[in-house]
């Protein structure tokens, strides 16, 4: 009964998965009720539900629809898109002097100065609001088969919110840390040359303090990978807020600490590896592409000489520029996406899957009714992955 409420307190997008799944006439990745899944056949069920997602059918709107949300969850690195943008254009445009001369301009007032820092932090503010959002559209396309950004907005929109407020909760603690941390070391670091101490003292502090700093970063990546993929589908399943969900994977993990640990590894093991794979395949992409503008500029600047004119900034070729930027900008964020989007669906769905065995209102959601198998019939695909998990 304490069950059912809390899955109807999300006016509903558990409700919505259970009924409209259409894995629920296809085979099941594994047997409903089998018990909690290893990380080794965690991996080969996100496997193959990652491959009905993208490719049973393949849709191009789906393929989209999925780069768009992956992009906007931190699929490719914007500066390295902007980076290949600038690289792009020829020295004679000298495309990046009007930028520094805004930037010179903006220094120089004080109202723009705190106007460009408050249109830098609504940036960021939006970027991680539309993070928090979109977090969920991804956990329910993975657990639906489908992904519905227009429709499921609403639904999805509370849960989003809850999130946002407890990541920016978060980012808040650990800056607030982070400052202190910074400040007394530099006082303390003061105050040891004041009082005629060794030389090395402070040198020593400066390396002990960066490597606090190393640690408290990767124990902050810890943490936000184990939010995404972890606790957020359980989010998604009991409609709570992040603090309750993350009890429910605290519990998991004093249960299980080995396998967790084995999780983290080989988790953070796999995006390397992943990234690696999407690099190989986009840099040549990514060079064409450069190549590309650069050619198509040369040969518009070349053009302009030949009939006697020359390229100078005015508020038309500033137009004309800032749209082949803009342009170009977009169909490197487009290369991005696509390449970095079947990464990220698949860790998303190794995720759901490792954590779904063991919390039993996610599991009914990833097994819908019409999908479940008894747990004695055993499939050609269990046995595999049963006999890769001993292995």
């Amino acid at each position: 009964m304490a069950r059912s409420k809390r899955l109807e307190s999300l006016d509903n997008p558990v409700k919505a998965a259970s009924h409209t799944s259409p894995f629920s006439s296809s085979r099941p990745d594994r047997r409903f009720g089998a018990g909690p899944l290893s990380v080794v056949e965690a991996l080969v069920s996100a496997w193959h539900n990652s491959f009905r997602l993208l490719l049973r059918p393949f849709t191009s709107r789906r393929w989209i629809t999925l780069s768009a949300v992956c992009l906007l969850l931190g699929g490719g690195t914007w500066s390295a898109a902007f980076q290949w943008a600038f690289g792009a254009l020829p020295e004679d445009l000298h495309a990046a002097q009007p930028l520094v001369q805004l930037r010179q301009a903006i220094g120089q007032s004080p109202t723009l100065v705190v106007l460009a820092v408050l249109v830098t932090l609504s940036l960021i503010l939006l970027h991680i609001y539309l993070r928090s959002v979109f977090r969920f559209v991804l956990v329910e396309a993975v657990i639906r088969g489908e992904v519905e950004v227009g429709a499921r907005w609403k639904a999805l929109r509370p849960l989003g919110h809850s999130y946002f407020r407890w990541t920016l909760g978060v980012l808040s603690a650990i800056l607030m840390l982070i400052g202190g941390i910074t400040l007394a070391s530099f006082r303390y670091i003061h105050l040891v040359r004041q009082e005629g101490h060794p030389g090395w003292i402070a040198p020593l502090l400066l390396v002990v303090e960066l490597v606090a700093i190393v640690i408290i970063g990767l124990a902050i990546a810890v943490f936000i990978t184990l939010t995404d993929d972890l606790v957020t589908p359980v989010m998604y399943a009991e409609g709570g807020s992040p603090l309750a969900a993350w009890k429910t994977v605290g519990k998991l993990w004093r249960a299980e600490p080995g396998t967790f640990l084995f999780y983290i590894v080989l988790r953070f093991t796999l995006s390397l590896g992943i990234s690696a794979a999407v690099l190989f395949v986009l840099f040549p992409l990514l060079a064409a592409l450069s190549a590309g503008a650069l050619l198509a500029a040369t040969l518009i600047t070349f053009s302009l000489h030949q009939l006697g004119l020359i390229w100078t900034w005015n508020p038309l070729t500033v137009t004309l520029g800032l749209l082949a930027l803009g342009t170009l900008t977009l169909l490197v964020f487009a290369l991005l996406s696509v390449a970095g989007m079947p990464g990220q669906v698949y860790m998303q769905n190794l995720g759901v899957r490792f954590v779904a065995s063991r919390v039993s209102s996610l599991d009914d959601l990833c097994h819908p009714p019409g999908a479940r198998v008894p747990e004695t019939a055993v499939l050609p695909f269990d046995q595999g992955e049963n006999s890769l998990g001993a292995a």
